[in-house]
């Protein structure tokens, strides 16, 4: 892999508010320009968002392409895809890091065709190693239904364009002493960019409930629920622990909690302080949605479950009697 080309992170932001997940890729693009010797840059589009712009600094971005106009206020995906295709081109950055939003999932794959080259999607982590003695950007990314982790390289192309999902990588320390150099890049925005589709409002619902990407404790039932009835359990122990409700995708099918608050593969990624798992086996498109979580409890009623070889505290048995007792013996902690 070349030393030379930078590497992007490819900032999103709405209404002058930088998304998490482009913070948690500069964790990430830090951590590999040091150990590939190249500068770390990040790409910012929008209307009057300087100031958005200097948080990538104090985050460890060296350069900023900063690309404003007025149109730019709302995500316009043929503009964003032609422009940000255009800067890449340009300068000539080897690697792109895009977050798996709503938009980075589109954007991505439209900037990599446009660019003609890879895209690895939906990765959990990102390394420099060596494949038949050569260095590469190794890819990881769950596959086959959640059953294995993949290591995947784009050896021929560049530059290489990976999306991560948010929530799997922590966030950089912030640092107003940082210095970086924010580079205005004229914006050849054209009338045809907006002809087809144009975004003329953007409203934001409020998420019911504590939200999980913020949220330090988050309570996780899976189908080991179905005996006890509901998910009133999984919501009174989130209360008392001050967390979030969340479900496994067959908690999600059952109608239990809706898809916002999915974790795993196909879900949201947390990172808590506190994960508990309530009555799901383990399984790898499951875990991946919570890998980066500091402590794990888990409580099933099988003890070769999956889900016990990834936990910090396990607990074997049946949810119907554990779960009431341990809610009973942290109410008496709390004092009632």
């Amino acid at each position: 892999m070349s030393n030379s080309g930078e590497i992007w992170v490819i900032g999103e932001q709405r209404r002058g508010r930088l998304e998490e997940v482009s913070l948690e890729l500069l964790s990430k693009g830090t951590a590999l320009s040091q150990k590939m010797g190249v500068t770390l840059s990040a790409v910012l589009l929008g209307d009057e968002v300087e100031e958005v712009a200097r948080e990538f600094v104090f985050h460890g971005a060296e350069k900023i392409y900063l690309l404003e106009d007025v149109r730019f206020r709302y995500y316009q995906s043929e503009a964003y895809t032609r422009l940000l295709a255009g800067v890449i081109k340009e300068h000539g950055p080897q690697i792109i890091l895009i977050g798996a939003t709503e938009i980075g999932k589109e954007l991505a794959p439209k900037v990599a065709a446009k660019l003609g080259t890879g895209l690895t999607a939906h990765c959990i982590d990102l390394y420099v190693g060596e494949v038949d003695a050569v260095t590469h950007l190794i890819h990881v990314v769950p596959g086959w239904g959640g059953n294995l982790v993949m290591h995947i390289i784009c050896p021929q192309r560049r530059p290489q364009v990976v999306t991560v999902k948010p929530g799997v990588l922590p966030k950089p320390v912030r640092d107003e002493n940082k210095k970086g150099k924010i580079i205005r890049v004229k914006s050849d925005v054209r009338d045809q960019d907006f002809s087809r589709i144009e975004t003329v409002e953007e409203v934001e619902e409020p998420p019911k409930g504590k939200a999980l990407e913020s949220a330090d404790v988050v309570v996780c039932g899976g189908w080991g629920m179905n005996a006890l009835g509901d998910f009133s359990k999984v919501q009174e122990l989130a209360d008392i622990l001050g967390g979030a409700v969340a479900g496994t995708r067959p908690a999600m099918d059952k109608g239990w909690v809706d898809e916002a608050r999915m974790v795993g593969q196909s879900g949201k990624t947390v990172s808590p302080g506190l994960f508990v798992s309530l009555g799901a086996s383990g399984a790898m498109h499951y875990t991946t949605g919570f890998m980066g979580s500091k402590v794990v409890l888990a409580v099933d009623e099988n003890p070769q479950a999956p889900i016990f070889q990834m936990a910090d505290i396990g607990v074997v048995g049946d949810l119907c009697e554990v779960l009431p007792c341990l809610i009973e013996e942290l109410k008496k902690d709390r004092g009632g």
